[in-house]
């Protein structure tokens, strides 16, 4: 089903206490690494929604959530399916890297920012990790 309205989602390039971030390969890119995320449920705020799907996806919890970017995908031939979404990204960390996925991550990484270059990274994530190598 195509929907007729873009769908706000969201998603974050988490740090772990070695300073490693997490990359995620599921079942919505195609086979291509990206970061926990989703969609945003009602009468949250996007931060929230950030820490809820993470903690859905991977059974971490987040702290020192912060805004990195908005990017919009209109129907991009890397998602599963035919979808308008404007994807509202985060940088944030956690104090633990034991993963406990959930049913969409089919396997994961921590990875340095250099290192995730050898990774077949969606665009869209491309994008949020260009943007932490140069934010520093």
């Amino acid at each position: 089903m195509v929907m007729n309205r873009p769908v706000v989602c969201v998603g974050a390039l988490v740090w772990g206490p070695d300073g490693r971030v997490l990359l995620v390969r599921t079942t919505k890119w195609r086979g291509l690494w990206g970061v926990p995320g989703g969609k945003v449920d009602w009468g949250e705020t996007l931060e929230q929604a950030a820490v809820r799907e993470f903690r859905e996806e991977t059974g971490l919890r987040l702290r020192d959530v912060r805004y990195a970017q908005t990017q919009e995908a209109v129907l991009s031939e890397e998602f599963h399916k035919p979808a308008h979404m404007l994807l509202v990204d985060f940088f944030a960390r956690t104090d633990d890297t034991a993963i406990t996925p959930n049913g969409e991550i089919e396997t994961w990484a921590w990875s340095s920012l250099e290192e995730t270059e050898a990774y077949p990274l969606n665009t869209y994530t491309k994008t949020l990790v260009d943007l932490a190598r140069r934010r520093g």
